[in-house]
């Protein structure tokens, strides 16, 4: 599973918009992989931010 599969699966399971930090923590993923897949996640469109510096899937 790459980096951004796991980090949208994440989003989905939490249920609510999530920072960068809480998805780390609820991943395991180390902060690099984290931001580098939040990087291509919102060139694709796939994640967007309801509230300042909080992320969740795009409907």
């Amino acid at each position: 599973m790459s980096a951004k599969e796991k980090v949208l699966e994440v989003m989905k399971e939490a249920g609510k918009p999530v920072s960068a930090g809480e998805v780390e923590k609820l991943s395991g993923l180390e902060r690099k992989e984290v931001d580098n897949a939040f990087k291509e996640l919102k060139k694709e469109s796939a994640i967007v931010s309801p509230v300042r510096f909080k992320w969740e899937p795009a409907k």
